[in-house]
């Protein structure tokens, strides 16, 4: 029954189709159907000090390793080919860079987790999904860097153009591009795993307030009435209809 059963492919195949269709769902419809809960519950009174510093190291960390990502992953080979950046080079970019980066970020989720988890105040006021996506991202953090151990073995950028080219061919739906990774060492799956898993949790915890300072202007943009009425201020009669920049 299962033998034709290949992991690989639900991975690197099937999941990132599932997440993507599940990240833009699943916030469309919470912003519009639970429009209060898009946001982040605050607890800035209770030790402020450990979250001041462990939200200031987590996010600025976590913000460098996020966009390292968004763009070693799926910047066109050919730019790097066109701007004669070497594999290598970037290479050992993203472990400099990456590797810090993603250090700082996880002194700030540990400390904004045992905060969360042994002071009693806040451990009652979390939710069990703000609870778990935290767990999560630390996890994927330790994993993250534990790839690095592996990446040091082939700094020539080979297994790098591997990843690159999976991701790239997700957004333009090669579905057979999972192929090309099925023999990357299992930290790496593990890695991509877990990012694909907290992608699809992201609509249903508090990682959406991330995307709120976007949401509402373009909410604004499109449910916005078209002209607006102006009322004169002798005899409250409504004038002439205008539009809204005028």
């Amino acid at each position: 029954m299962f033998q034709n059963f290949n992991l690989d492919f639900i991975i690197f195949g099937i999941m990132p189709y599932v997440a993507l269709t599940v990240l833009v769902i699943g916030s469309i419809a919470r912003y519009e159907t639970e429009p209060f809960t898009w946001k982040s519950s605050s607890s800035q009174l209770l030790r402020r000090k450990q979250l001041i510093w462990g939200s200031i190291l987590f996010h600025v960390g976590i913000i460098i390793v996020f966009f390292g990502h968004l763009i070693g992953l799926f910047t066109p080979i050919w730019v790097l080919d066109s701007l004669g950046v070497p594999y290598w080079l970037k290479q050992w970019m993203a472990v400099l860079i990456g590797g810090p980066a993603g250090i700082v970020a996880l002194i700030g989720s540990t400390m904004l987790l045992h905060r969360r988890l042994t002071d009693p105040r806040i451990r009652v006021t979390s939710s069990f999904a703000d609870i778990l996506i935290m767990v999560l991202i630390w996890l994927q953090l330790v994993i993250g860097l534990f790839t690095i151990t592996q990446t040091l073995q082939h700094m020539d950028g080979g297994k790098m153009v591997l990843f690159m080219e999976w991701s790239q061919s997700v957004v333009t739906w090669n579905v057979n591009a999972w192929v090309n990774v099925v023999d990357v060492h299992w930290l790496y799956k593990l890695h991509i795993f877990l990012g694909l898993i907290i992608t699809i949790l992201f609509p249903f915890t508090r990682l959406v307030h991330m995307i709120s300072g976007f949401a509402a202007p373009f909410r604004y943009l499109l449910t916005r009435p078209g002209y607006q009425i102006v009322r004169s201020r002798r005899s409250g009669d409504a004038g002439p209809a205008s539009s809204p920049g005028e």
